[in-house]
């Protein structure tokens, strides 16, 4: 019996342990992400964002995805990459006026997809 609910605790305690590990590994990449696409969209709404500048940021990406894939569903990151080719195409191409909806999707999605895996009552049932 004692075994049995040893067993127990530890499985739960590895469940909590990674669901937030998860959790924060998804919200760090997240939140440099959002800054970065901040200063993109600062810089664009200026119109002073140029090619290398929404290049950078898509460089910025791949390399966080490579992380997230572990956590998040392909969907999600292949929704962030069709934005994020889309932006620096208009960027590079002066188009302001259409990258700026753009880099807002962008930024909500860096805010909305995070909450999704919290540790949070609403996505534990």
């Amino acid at each position: 019996m004692v075994k049995s609910l040893t067993a127990i605790a530890v499985a739960l305690s590895l469940l909590v342990g990674l669901g937030v590990g998860e959790w924060l590994s998804v919200k760090n990449e997240f939140s440099s992400f959002r800054k970065e696409l901040e200063t993109l969209y600062d810089k664009t709404e200026n119109m002073q964002a140029n090619g290398e500048d929404a290049k950078a940021v898509q460089v910025s990406w791949e390399k966080k995805k490579e992380t997230l894939h572990v956590w998040i569903p392909h969907s999600d990151i292949t929704r962030i990459d069709d934005y994020m080719s889309e932006t620096v195409r208009l960027v590079a191409e002066k188009e302001y006026a259409l990258a700026l909806p753009k880099i807002e999707i962008l930024l909500h999605l860096a805010v909305c997809l995070p909450a999704t895996y919290s540790p949070a009552l609403e996505n534990i049932f």
